[in-house]
Parts: structure tokens; sequence; C-alpha cells
């Protein structure tokens, strides 16, 4: 299970990768299929307009849902060449989007190699069908989150156990990178107090100051990713193994 997004009234959509699907958590606890061909999709986030965004890595697409089930693809390429896999993503106030291209190899490719060496963090700007690129200085980038004022933007760089944020300028592009914590991180969210939740090993919490507040033991190998739903936002919702997690939470 992965890529967990709530929609606005809190439902949950989660990905089941291995078998290309989306499902939905509802606020009564019933699952529900949404989608089988699915892309393979990995992380989602409901966009400003309502359309479900996925990172649809089967052929290296970003794709937008719409509620019924439309898809439209934003961008497969970067100057031509075709992306890693695009594998988390967080979309801005104004409706940019920036999502991470780390290089997976997966067993329902055919290709065994990379177009593109850098595994980067890029930006689609709003109505724009040409990627930017936000960042390339890192090793493996995973999960991404963003402030909901749109000021700030964090990035877990799987792939050198590391977490940093940055500042987001007016035009989207990203400055002062600075370490965040020692940990890198599969997916990872943002609760109300600015608190950074991080995945893998259960889920570590940090607060706004990168020190350690908590820990949230989960009974997988490997918990890969969270967010916040339900009623009141105040369901965590943990995607973790072959399994989907629910904790009340105070915040």
């Amino acid at each position: 299970t992965e890529g967990p997004a709530a929609d606005s009234r809190g439902n949950i959509y989660f990905t089941d990768q291995p078998n290309n699907e989306i499902w939905i958590y509802r606020l009564d606890g019933e699952l529900e299929l949404f989608m089988d061909e699915s892309g393979r999709s990995n992380g989602l986030w409901f966009s400003n307009d309502g359309n479900l965004l996925a990172c649809a890595d089967e052929n290296s697409e970003l794709w937008s849902i719409d509620p019924d089930k439309e898809v439209t693809i934003l961008v497969d390429n970067y100057n031509g060449k075709r992306l890693n896999g695009p594998n988390d993503l967080w979309e801005d106030p104004k409706g940019g989007i920036y999502f991470t291209d780390p290089y997976y190899q997966r067993n329902y490719w055919e290709r065994t190699e990379k177009e593109i060496e850098q595994e980067r963090v890029y930006y689609l700007m709003p109505g724009q069908e040409e990627l930017r690129i936000a960042a390339d200085d890192l090793v493996q980038p995973n999960g991404i989150i963003g402030t909901p004022d749109g000021k700030t933007l964090y990035v877990a760089d799987i792939g050198d156990g590391k977490t940093y944020s940055y500042s987001i300028e007016e035009d989207g592009a990203l400055s002062e990178k600075t370490l965040f914590t020692e940990m890198g991180s599969d997916g990872i969210t943002l609760d109300e107090h600015g608190n950074l939740y991080l995945t893998g090993d259960g889920v570590t919490v940090f607060n706004k100051n990168g020190a350690q507040i908590e820990h949230i033991s989960v009974p997988q190998s490997w918990t890969a990713n969270v967010t916040f739903g339900g009623r009141d936002n105040r369901t965590l919702f943990i995607t973790a193994g072959k399994a989907i997690y629910t904790l009340q939470m105070k915040v």
C-alpha cells in the first residue's frame, strides 16, 4: 500500500501498487475500489480543483484523474527524455505541482536503465506543460510535502538518509536548502503545528526545529506513507506493507 491522500470530505484514497489499483477508505470505514489499471500509481494528491493527481510510474507519467475517472496525462518527459518514475507529489496553493523523480527498477518495465541520470525534484507551473528543475542536488528524493502557506517545501532524500527544507520563491523556485534531520523517508506529511512525520521504521515525528518528539510503531517491516484525513482531519492514515492503519490523533 502507498500514496494516501484525503479528499475534501476526509475520505482517504490510497494505492495498491503491485495490484495496479487505487482504493478509497471511506469515512464509515468501508473499502471501495476506485480504479484498476491505475498506471501503477504511487503517490497521490488532491488538487485544488478536486481532481486526483497521481504519480503513475508504469510509463513515468503524472496524471490528473477527474471524478468520472477520466485521465489526463500532465507530463511524461523532461526535454524529450523519459522521466525516471514520478514517486510522490505536492500541489502548492497556486496550483503548481512539485514531484520527486527517483529511479526504482520495476519488474513491470521493459527498460533497464535511466534516460535521465539525475534523480530530481521537478516543478510544473500552473497551466504549463514544460517541466522546470526544482532541485537536482539530491541522491534519491522520495517523500515531499509543503506547508499550507506555500512558503516551505520539505523533501526526503531517502538515498542519502536526510530530509531537507527549502524556501519557495514567488516563481516556484527553491532556495535556502537546509538540513532538517539526518533521516530519510519514503512518504512524509505535516500536522497543524508544523510537526513533520517521516516513514520507514514506523512513523517518526519531528517538531519544526528538527527534534524528534514521537515514534509510532507499525507492525510491518516497512511503513511507506502517511497522511491526515477523516471527518475532523484528526485521523492519521498509514500505508505499510500489505496493510493500512488508522490512529486517532490530538492534532
